[in-house]
C-alpha cells in the first residue's frame, strides 16, 4: 500500500470533495484512488457540512468523564509496517500495522469494550 497524504487545509478539502462529486464517486472511494487519506477527507467533509472550518473549530470544555472517552488520534513514527489492519466496532475505527504491540493495543481495545 502506498503512502497517502492528509488534507492540509479547507481549500484542499473543498477541491478534493468537488473532484469526488464530479467523478460520481464517494469521498472514500475517490480518496483511495487518488492517494488521499480517506479519514482526513471524511473529517473535513463532516466539519464543512456542519459549518466548521480550520479557522472556526468547535470548542468544547471536556469534563473529567468526557475526557476519559475523548477521541485521540494515534500516529506512529515508524513507517516500516508491512501490513495494515482496520478494526471497526460500533462506529469506532482503529487502524494499526504489524508493528503494533499487544501493550499498545490492549488499552485501546479495553476502551472500546467499555463503550
Amino acid at each position: 500500500m502506498g503512502r497517502v497524504r492528509k488534507i492540509e487545509d479547507e481549500e484542499d478539502a473543498r477541491r478534493c470533495l468537488l473532484a469526488a462529486e464530479r467523478a460520481g464517486q464517494g469521498a472514500g472511494e475517490w480518496a483511495r484512488a487518488h492517494g488521499v487519506d480517506g479519514r482526513s477527507l471524511h473529517a473535513w467533509h463532516v466539519n464543512l457540512a456542519r459549518g466548521r472550518t480550520a479557522l472556526a473549530p468547535r470548542r468544547r470544555e471536556l469534563t473529567p468523564a468526557s475526557r476519559a472517552h475523548a477521541p485521540v488520534e494515534l500516529v506512529s513514527a515508524a513507517t516500516r509496517s508491512t501490513g495494515r489492519y482496520v478494526l471497526e466496532v460500533a462506529g469506532a475505527r482503529v487502524e494499526f500495522g504489524d508493528d503494533a504491540s499487544v501493550a499498545t493495543l490492549r488499552p485501546v481495545l479495553e476502551a472500546l469494550r467499555s463503550c
